[in-house]
């Protein structure tokens, strides 16, 4: 009989039997929370339903914004275009050619309030998916949030603020580690006491897996990252307890049904027990709680419409396996970004596993299945594995300054392809199943006059600001950077006072360097 595995090489057996040792007796809610953080989980309330958009203008992206909350979504996702990213205005020579193509460009505070226009702050949960500028983005948020007259202790996201993927998997980095760590611990540090209710980081696998990773790797470099993180916070002096409750992690989740859902269950089990080994006693600090996104990578240009197939997979795994917020991919992202028409099928697909499978009625489903807890502990005991090599290097940072995490994302990167290319690994309509087909998918462009519309907007802005006080609040931002002082109350006040995410950035440049 040829042998089957799983797609992080664990070899799934026939058929499995009764465990030699009995499973613990485990309630969800309880630690070390494999069966879920919620001892109810969706009985009490569904996943949060995201649907991530921005594109074009601030104007175009709140459009979509308000198209997407008649259409049933509870919280917002943003993203960002590359200039944004990394830090970049729009009128910047280096950001021609990518003005608002792979999300929306915000350059100034009143590019935030177009974006949020009639869209009160205390009313939606937003997640911003932004890393190298994350504090410029949180700052234009909070500064918005006053301009409303908001309650910034009732204001609820997530800011994704992990810059130790970008190192390892995606590339949208401005800073040298050391400099990007303190500002995210100063993130953490302000909004401990400013902004309760925001999630400080969202510690990402999903770019890991994107990247290539299998889903066991997927797991230990996304814990491992977030041991680099915690372990800084304690370095400063934070209460674990305290920045524990505000960390959340960022998956992917795949079309292997099973190694999925064994992958969340894992996750949890082992966060839950690295925290209460870094000091951790609250239980809510030592809880693993993640939002999902459905594969990127899985979709196909060939035979669009059988996405809508494999997302509706990928959903059932998150939600198998715990999920606390989902974002659903268009079946159109091989080709173009998602048409209205794709995006609400996405969040269909959302609504269709939430209201009608029966899925969501009991907690952790496929507990006790022999194949799952089988599966759990395996995954769980090769991620730990990969683990200790990092720990032996001396954490993630170091790990991923050696090239250790890219190499071995690299080789699995290579060695699915390969097995693409062989035939080993079936994906239908790509190497088997063709047919002869024609693209009827309606594309949705954006061109190149976003670019002129955002210099323009930029022109304008900087002909009305004080520019003394721009440029007092620019200094004060550099002073700072010098002297160790927290950045974001100061990010702030230039934010307010319409300075720019590129003018802020280059500031930054200037003391920190930047990372090559």
């Amino acid at each position: 009989m040829t042998p089957k595995f799983t797609d992080s090489g664990i070899e799934i057996n026939p058929v499995y039997y009764p465990p030699k040792n009995p499973l613990p007796s485990e309630n969800p809610g309880s630690f070390p929370y494999t069966r879920g953080v919620q001892p109810d989980m969706y009985r009490g309330r569904l996943w949060t339903m995201r649907q991530y958009a921005g594109f074009s203008t601030a104007e175009e992206s709140n459009k979509r914004y308000h198209y997407l909350l008649s259409q049933g979504v509870n919280g917002l996702s943003v993203a960002f275009d590359l200039p944004t990213q990394i830090g970049y205005d729009s009128d910047h020579p280096l950001s021609e050619g990518e003005v608002g193509k792979v999300g929306v460009a915000i350059d100034t505070l009143e590019d935030m309030e177009i974006l949020f226009d009639n869209i009160k702050l205390e009313d939606v949960s937003t997640s911003m998916t932004i890393n190298a500028t994350g504090f410029i983005l949180l700052a234009f948020y909070v500064a918005l949030a006053k301009r409303q007259g908001a309650d910034l202790c009732k204001i609820t996201g997530t800011i994704q603020n992990d810059i130790l993927k970008e190192y390892a998997a995606r590339g949208t980095y401005i800073y040298p580690p050391k400099p990007s760590m303190r500002i995210i611990t100063d993130i953490f540090e302000w909004c401990g006491k400013e902004l309760p209710k925001w999630n400080t980081i969202s510690i990402s696998g999903y770019h890991i897996r994107e990247a290539g990773s299998t889903a066991v790797q997927e797991i230990a470099f996304t814990l491992s990252n977030g041991k680099a993180y915690v372990k800084a916070a304690l370095a400063k002096g934070m209460d674990i307890n305290s920045f524990g409750k505000r960390l959340s992690f960022f998956f992917n989740a795949h079309n292997n049904l099973f190694e999925e859902v064994a992958k969340f269950r894992a996750a949890r089990r082992m966060w839950a027990v690295m925290m209460k080994e870094l000091g951790a006693t609250d239980s809510k600090a030592m809880m693993l709680r993640f939002h999902t996104q459905t594969g990127g990578s899985t979709l196909t240009a060939q035979q669009p419409l059988n996405n809508i197939s494999r997302v509706t997979i990928q959903t059932m795994a998150a939600v198998l396996g715990g999920t606390q917020s989902l974002h659903t991919n268009g079946y159109d992202e091989a080709l173009n970004l998602p048409t209205e028409e794709a995006a609400r099928t996405a969040l269909r697909t959302q609504q269709i596993v939430g209201f009608e499978s029966g899925i969501a009625d009991t907690a952790d489903p496929l507990a006790g299945s022999y194949f799952v807890e089988s599966l759990t502990s395996e995954v769980e005991q090769k991620a730990w594995e990969l683990i200790e090599k990092i720990d032996a290097m001396g954490g993630s940072v170091a790990a991923i300054e050696q090239g250790f995490i890219q190499d071995e994302i690299a080789k699995s990167a290579y060695e699915y392809q390969r097995n693409i290319e062989t035939g080993e690994k079936i994906i239908v309509g790509v190497n088997k199943f063709h047919i002869k087909e024609t693209n009827n998918t309606s594309g949705f462009k954006i061109d190149d006059s976003i670019r002129a519309i955002q210099t323009e907007k930029l022109k304008n802005i900087k002909a009305r600001r004080t520019q003394q006080v721009a440029e007092q609040c620019l200094a004060e931002i550099s002073t700072a950077a010098k002297d160790g002082r927290n950045l974001m109350p100061l990010v702030i006040n230039a934010v307010e006072n319409c300075c720019t995410l590129g003018e802020i950035s280059d500031v930054l440049r200037e003391v920190f360097g930047e990372y090559t």
